[in-house]
């Protein structure tokens, strides 16, 4: 029996980065081997156990067969005859199907450590594509190591895109295309994850919601790049450099999807693009049953995000309407994170990058001072029943009728 440590360990370590898990292939053993050596089975599909001190994963070295469509359809085979070559060389990239014996020698079967040093995402065989999981995957690795430099090899995006055309990303389901998304997302270059996907055709078959914002005009005036997909692209990159939460850099990737929808004859102005927004942003969340906070934050950027960039300018009721509708004083974190999508969105663009977005720390001390009105106090003036809520909401509009005022006099 032997014991190697493979993937993602190996890649990292070369790569000078943090190695955060280990996997391991053991060949020329069975299962009751394992089990003997008091080895935890914990692999459904194929044979994966746990270590008895270490709890770290050891799979036995398998190989895979395609038997109907989808990432599910695979037969496995795992033996003791399987070797690690014919194990690594059923992974998805190069990069990930390096190997390290226990002597710590590197074992590159497929090329990896060249791939590696040239900054190189290449699919291991024409295995690769019986598989459309992968495609989410290599976008993934894109967005990870985008800042090192590393792009996808040209023969990998043809085998992507033909992948695309014979329908595999059909058989993707939802909670699978959400689990990669939200990991992609928590990546430094988010905004690669989309642009792989879209350059491969499955952005289109995916999220055609995001697909058609590319090409669509918008006011020079106030954006310079024109283009609404570029304009996204720019406000996501903005939001990982503003925020490591993937639930804030969901809502900047979804903030103008209605612009996607926009009449013609308007062009290139997106007027009520906020509110068709919020129900694609809805309808997108269902498809792919994502996570309710999620859901709830990309519904209320998409919604009100002008209303934040406006704040200077619109009435001290609108200000306060828009703090009841965002849920403010009793979701401040949300708020927050808010208002962070909503500077992603005003930095996500050319020359308004290092922009002092003042609306934002504005709108957040509005929506503190509003709240240290004392209902207690109101209470103790006797006022009663519904009158409460209506002094309250007068005290609040009086704060926020001053904090304007006093901006517009400084």
């Amino acid at each position: 029996m032997d014991i190697f440590l493979v993937g993602g360990a190996v890649r990292d370590k070369l790569l000078g980065l943090p190695v955060k898990d280990h996997d391991w292939v053991v060949t020329g053993a069975t299962p009751d081997d394992l089990i003997r050596l008091g080895y935890t089975p914990v692999g459904k599909d194929f044979p994966v156990f746990l270590h008895p001190k270490t709890h770290e994963e050891y799979a036995l070295a398998r190989t895979e067969r395609k038997t109907a469509a989808g990432y599910h359809g695979f037969a496995f085979h795992a033996d003791s005859d399987v070797t690690l070559e014919e194990d690594v060389k059923r992974r998805d990239l190069t990069i990930n199907a390096l190997a390290e014996d226990k002597n710590g020698s590197l074992l590159d079967f497929v090329g990896g450590k060249k791939d590696l040093d040239n900054g190189i995402l290449r699919h291991v065989s024409p295995a690769f594509a019986e598989d459309p999981v992968r495609i989410l995957r290599i976008a993934r690795f894109a967005a990870r190591f985008a800042p090192l430099g590393f792009k996808v090899a040209k023969s990998t995006m043809k085998l992507m895109r033909d992948m695309v055309k014979q329908g595999e990303v059909d058989a993707l389901v939802a909670e699978r295309v959400w689990q990669e998304m939200v990991r992609a997302l928590g990546e430094p270059a988010p905004e690669v994850f989309i642009e792989v996907l879209r350059e491969c055709g499955a952005l289109n078959v995916l999220f055609p919601e995001i697909d058609r914002l590319f090409g669509v005009p918008q006011p020079e005036e106030y954006h310079p790049e024109i283009d609404t997909g570029i304009h996204t692209m720019m406000v996501l990159q903005q939001s990982a450099i503003l925020s490591d939460e993937p639930i804030v850099r969901f809502a900047a990737l979804t903030h103008d999807l209605g612009k996607g929808t926009t009449p013609k004859e308007i062009l290139p102005h997106h007027y009520g693009h906020e509110e068709r927004g919020y129900y694609l942003v809805k309808d997108l969340c269902k498809r792919y049953k994502i996570p309710n906070n999620f859901r709830q934050l990309a519904e209320i950027v998409a919604r009100y995000h002008t209303h934040c960039h406006r704040v200077f300018e619109v009435k001290p009721k609108t200000v306060l309407k828009t703090l009841n509708a965002l849920d403010a004083f009793r979701k401040p974190q949300r708020f927050e994170q808010f208002l962070l999508a909503c500077t992603a969105d005003s930095h996500g663009r050319p020359g308004y990058e290092n922009y002092d977005y003042k609306q934002a720390p504005f709108f957040s001390l509005v929506r503190q001072k509003t709240a240290q009105v004392d209902v207690q106090e109101i209470i103790r003036d006797g006022f009663e029943n519904k009158k409460i809520a209506e002094e309250l909401y007068r005290r609040r509009l009086n704060v926020v009728k001053d904090m304007l005022k006093a901006v517009k006099q400084s």
